[in-house]
Order: structure tokens, then C-alpha cells, then sequence
């Protein structure tokens, strides 16, 4: 089963909406000539990790030493780690260290002292094996390097539990073989928001218990799909030609409505793919400077209908919603019947909750179709790697061929240089004063 898209309420005709995607096919034919000749020199070449055997291997060899890991410590921010949480909550649950007490799963994404002061305290009484991989491509991201030594002076006696994944030449890798620290390599084109496919997702996942291989099947399947010049059957090309239609017409705002809350990770790695993608300015004729950019965010269903239905539903009609839902969850629970609760509220009594839900979604989309607030759903058949898989590599499809109808570069990321700079001259100064 795949990964199905609805678009009847999208806002606009068919026929509109694939015209526009049709222009799309000259870069669809340069997206598979790049998959197709594996050009790890194109910036796109991300598209290529689901057709890649080795990454998935050295990852799998590498989790194989790990395999009695008691604890697990991501060390990233952003594109370094958002990707494999996404997919650990997604396919294993959010609920993941209750249902699996033998092993414990950490992201140290801040430099929030009490964070990661809590996962320090939790290294150190882990009675068993840990690991702490990080993740950065450059190497030299600040947040990083200084949770990373914070965490490696704690295994001080144990530098074996560590690994780094970084980019070749990198100050990182550099760092590694200097200490013997175990390291994995990321394509240099590859950054980091299109990376978990690579080392970057594989590896830590692998550890955590996930089918790497049926992950990236569900991906090679989709980026077929995905890569189709027919794009009447082409889900990236038809999501992205309806962001770009909402956006000219004044709607720059791209919600991700969730109907699972194991998937509210996914919804924050979309937010960063789309943000730093295409939140950038272009020179069409040379002389004209144009700002561009959707502004991404994110609702969980049912819970954010008591907080945001009403700006939804009835607020300024600047929004464009994306509902993502799931056929068939993991596990059934119903609501029993117990006596004086049918007072309460009636028809629930019997009841599965998934029932319960997806009566929620069924009304909420009826609702905006009757307040013509434009939306497309996106139905996973379950939340298995497969399906995980199938809907990172069509967000990553879509969000490349959208940059190409906007004109930007989906690639790279320059205003984020701004704050590092400031950064790191605050910091200078500081260390001036020690």
C-alpha cells in the first residue's frame, strides 16, 4: 500500500493545477538524469541515497557493534537529527522508552543548560552500554561541538561508545582521527535537511531497531513515483504546484495538520525543509530584488482544535492546510461502558478511539469545505518504515520542484550564516574574558 494524496479541495481546477505542474517536467527529466548517471557532485543529490546500497550498509555493520546499547544519544540540531527523530517517533512511538525500557533514546539538540544537564545525570547512572553519536557536517556548529564535549568528557573512559558523522575534510573528522573515535561520511552535496537517508538517519535508526531496508524501499518507491514525467501521477509535482498557486494568490502560510501525534516530528523536519529552502530572495531581470518564501507550521489533531480551530476556520484567509492521517494505527483501544458516562457525552460509549478520530477529521475537513479554506490530505496506509519512508522522500521531491517554480535555490541556506557569525564573535569576546 502507498501513500495517497487528495487534492479535491485544494482550491483550484485540475486542469490549472497540472498545466502548471507540466512546466515542471524539464527539471523532472534533470532529477532522474542526476539519479540515473548517481552525480554525487549535483546539489540534488540527496535523490540518490534510496538507490545507495553502501550507506545502509556501513550503517547496519557500525549498529551491530552497538547492538546492547542501553542508551542512545543523538548529538545535532536541525537537519542533523530531526530526520532520524522523525522516524523513530514515527515508526517506533513517541512512547518508545515506556514500551522499551532497555534502551533509552535522547536528542541533545540545545545548549539549554538543564537539558542537557538531565541527559548527563542520565548518561551517567545508564547501567550498560551507551552511545553518543554526533552529527554535524561542517563540524563546526556551535551547539554541537559543545554538547559533544560535554558528553565526551563523561566517557572519558570509554571513548569506544562514541561515533561522529560528519563530511570528508571536516572539522569533525579531523577531531575523530585524532582521538580514534569510530566515524561515519556524508556526500559532501548532500546537506543537511535532505540527509536522512544517508549515515546521518540510517546509522542512529539502525541502533534504535528500525528496518533501515524497508525505509528506504518505501523511499525508492516514492522517488519513482515522485520522478514521473506524467505528472497527473506525480504527487510532489501536483503538492508543489498547489503551494505555488495558494502563494500567488496571497495564502504564505502552509500548515502541517497532523492527525497522529507520533508523527508531530515529521511535521517539524518539513518545517525546516520548507522554511530554509525556499525563504530566500532572487533577482528575476537583475535589477528587481524579490523575497520569496511559505511560512511552514504545525497543528496536531485532535488537541490543536481547541486552540486553533477558530483562527483556522474563521481568522484571516491566509492559510493553506495539509492534513496527514493514518489508515490503521499500531494499537485498537475503546472507550468502555461504563454507567452515568453516556450522560456526558453520548455516542462514544463502545466506541474505538481511532473511530472517535478520524469522525474528528471527517468533520473538521467538512467544516472547511463549507468555509472554503483551501486543503489537501495526505494518507499514510499505517506508520511502518515503508510508509515513513515513501512521505520524507515525496516532501523532499516537492519542495525541490516548488523552489524551481519560485526561482530560488532549495540548497543552500545564507541568511543562517547571519546569526552563526554573530555567534561566534559573542563568544570570542566571552572567551576573552576567562
Amino acid at each position: 500500500m502507498s501513500v495517497e494524496l487528495f487534492w479535491d479541495h485544494a482550491g483550484f481546477p485540475p486542469k490549472d493545477v497540472l498545466d502548471l505542474a507540466r512546466g515542471l517536467v524539464p527539471r523532472i527529466n534533470e532529477l532522474n538524469t542526476i539519479v540515473e548517471e548517481r552525480d554525487y557532485e549535483d546539489e540534488a543529490a540527496s535523490l540518490i541515497l534510496p538507490r545507495e546500497a553502501r550507506f545502509a550498509a556501513q550503517s547496519k555493520s557500525l549498529a551491530h557493534e552497538f547492538s546492547e546499547t542501553r542508551l542512545v544519544v543523538v548529538v545535532g540540531v536541525g537537519g542533523s537529527n530531526l530526520g532520524t527523530m522523525a522516524v523513530q517517533e514515527a515508526v517506533l512511538g513517541k512512547s518508545y522508552d515506556i514500551d522499551h525500557p532497555e534502551k533509552q533514546i535522547l536528542y541533545a539538540d540545545t545548549v539549554d543548560s538543564d537539558s542537557i544537564d538531565s541527559i548527563v545525570r542520565i548518561l551517567q547512572r545508564t547501567k550498560g552500554k551507551v552511545l553518543v553519536n554526533a552529527v554535524s557536517k561542517s563540524g563546526d556548529t556551535t551547539e554541537t561541538a559543545a554538547n559533544l564535549e560535554v558528553l565526551l568528557s563523561k566517557l572519558s573512559d570509554n571513548l569506544s561508545s562514541a561515533v561522529i558523522t560528519t563530511d570528508e575534510g571536516s572539522r569533525f573528522e579531523k577531531l575523530a582521527k585524532s582521538m580514534g573515535l569510530k566515524m561515519l561520511t556524508i556526500p559532501k552535496k548532500i546537506g543537511g535537511r535532505y540527509s536522512v537517508f544517508s549515515s546521518v538517519g540510517l546509522f542512529p535508526l539502525s541502533v534504535m531497531g528500525v528496518n533501515i531496508a524497508r525505509l528506504l524501499d518505501g523511499a525508492r518507491a516514492m522517488l519513482d513515483n515522485c520522478l514521473n514525467a506524467s505528472v497527473e501521477h506525480n504527487p510532489a509535482a501536483i503538492i508543489a504546484s498547489l503551494l505555488f498557486l495558494n502563494l500567488k494568490r496571497g495564502i504564505s502560510i502552509h500548515d502541517h495538520f497532523i492527525f497522529s501525534n507520533d508523527l508531530e516530528s515529521m511535521g517539524k523536519w518539513y518545517r525546516q525543509l520548507m522554511a530554509e529552502s525556499i525563504g530566500k530572495e532572487w533577482n528575476n531581470d537583475g535589477t528587481k530584488r524579490v523575497i520569496v518564501g511559505i511560512t511552514p507550521t504545525v497543528s496536531i489533531g485532535s488537541t490543536d482544535l481547541h486552540s486553533m480551530a477558530q483562527l483556522y476556520l474563521g481568522g484571516p484567509r491566509d492559510k493553506f492546510f495539509r492534513f496527514v492521517s493514518i489508515a490503521k494505527n499500531r494499537a485498537s483501544v475503546r472507550v468502555p461502558l461504563m454507567p452515568g458516562f453516556e450522560t456526558i457525552v453520548e455516542n462514544i460509549q463502545g466506541i474505538e478511539l481511532t473511530d472517535i478520530m478520524e469522525a474528528i477529521r471527517k468533520g473538521v475537513q467538512k467544516a472547511f469545505i463549507k468555509a472554503e479554506r483551501p486543503f489537501i490530505e495526505v494518507r499514510l496506509p499505517n506508520k511502518s518504515e515503508y510508509s515513513v519512508g515513501q512521505l520524507l522522500q515525496m516532501e523532499m521531491v516537492e519542495i525541490v520542484l516548488l523552489a524551481n517554480l519560485l526561482d530560488v535555490n532549495p540548497f543552500d541556506q545564507p541568511a543562517v550564516e547571519d546569526y552563526k557569525r554573530e555567534t561566534r564573535e559573542i563568544l570570542k569576546a566571552r572567551q576573552k574574558e576567562i
